[in-house]
């Protein structure tokens, strides 16, 4: 429930001593499972879902009564309203599951009202989702540096990634055909990012690697559905060439997540896996139980693997660069 960024505070208010904040370290750690994890806060307790279902409520109410008005006026209602809740929720309170709520209100409701607002005053569609994109990655950014909530910067490269995606879709219409490499390289670029926020806290103590989290948590899609829906061809059907180069795909995800000791790159891509092998029984004659079977196998596989995982990080880790290794998370 504490964060190495709270003893820190806790350290400059006088609360704790140096030397006690370091004892307390220490003894956290001992307490740890030998296992790799990945800790970030979603829940402090039950209130956190009561205010999320209080704040819902408000924001659904503020949002439609302000849009009888003007379109855009809902979006900008939503945004202040969800801005101000935060203060309380967010900077005051600290609570987790509401702030990330908040801050969705608040990126989603200035990115809504600008796309209303600019609809009315510009005729081209494509400026207008630029605009709007462009605007929702400048409410990110306030947000973070008032804020800091870890999933604001992946809701700011969400937003930045649409709004370059359409101007490269808007320059290059040659790319419409290519759409799934475009894709692509934004979850490249994603990852890319969430693994420099990694590297900066390889220990996992800070908030940079709740950061990082939901940046992998974007990568993971942005680079999985393109690279499978190209496997997969372009009537969807798996035949036993297309099911065995799923499988090895998925296994190269698997030793990436291994690698950085992250597991959402491996939940992106499960559905397309049991999808997959689930059609290729059911060609074979087992309809009723191709997706019964596959789940049994695939979910036994993932079982193992979070058994073994630490046992699994080291034997891949062992075979990687040393300098490699040094921007990657170490083994606890």
């Amino acid at each position: 429930m504490y964060t190495e960024e709270d003893l820190a505070s806790a350290v400059r208010a006088g609360i704790f001593s140096a030397d006690t904040a370091a004892a307390f370290r220490h003894h956290v750690a001992r307490q740890q499972p030998v296992a790799d994890e990945e800790h970030f806060r979603l829940l402090s307790g039950f209130n956190d879902v009561f205010v999320v279902i209080a704040s819902v409520l408000l924001l659904l109410a503020v949002g439609w009564i302000a849009g009888t008005l003007a379109p855009w006026c809902g979006g900008v209602a939503v945004a202040v309203t969800a801005w101000g809740l935060a203060e309380v929720f967010t900077r005051q309170r600290r609570m987790a599951l509401p702030s990330i709520v908040l801050l969705l209100a608040f990126v989603g409701g200035t990115g809504m009202a600008g796309m209303a607002l600019l609809a009315g005053a510009i005729a081209d569609s494509v400026l207008v989702t630029v605009l709007a994109s462009a605007m929702a990655t400048a409410a990110a950014w306030l947000h973070w540096r008032r804020f800091q909530v870890p999933i604001t910067v992946a809701a700011g490269t969400a937003a930045l990634t649409g709004c370059v995606a359409s101007l490269l879709l808007a320059a290059l219409p040659l790319l419409h055909d290519w759409l799934n490499l475009v894709v692509f390289g934004a979850g490249l670029a994603s990852f890319v990012l969430a693994m420099r926020w990694d590297s900066s806290d390889r220990q996992r103590q800070t908030r940079r690697a709740d950061v990082a989290f939901w940046l992998h948590l974007l990568a993971a899609p942005l680079l999985v559905h393109p690279a499978f829906q190209q496997l997969a061809g372009p009537g969807g059907h798996s035949g036993v060439a297309q099911a065995l180069l799923v499988l090895a795909l998925y296994g190269a995800i698997a030793l990436v997540s291994l690698c950085i000791d992250r597991r959402a790159l491996m939940v992106s891509a499960l559905a397309y896996v049991l999808y997959a092998f689930s059609g290729l029984l059911e060609q074979y004659g087992v309809v009723s139980l191709g997706f019964a079977i596959t789940a049994l196998l695939i979910g036994a596989a993932l079982l193992t693997l979070s058994a073994f995982w630490h046992v699994c990080r080291v034997a891949v880790l062992r075979r990687i660069p040393p300098a490699w290794q040094a921007h990657l998370p170490p083994l606890q």
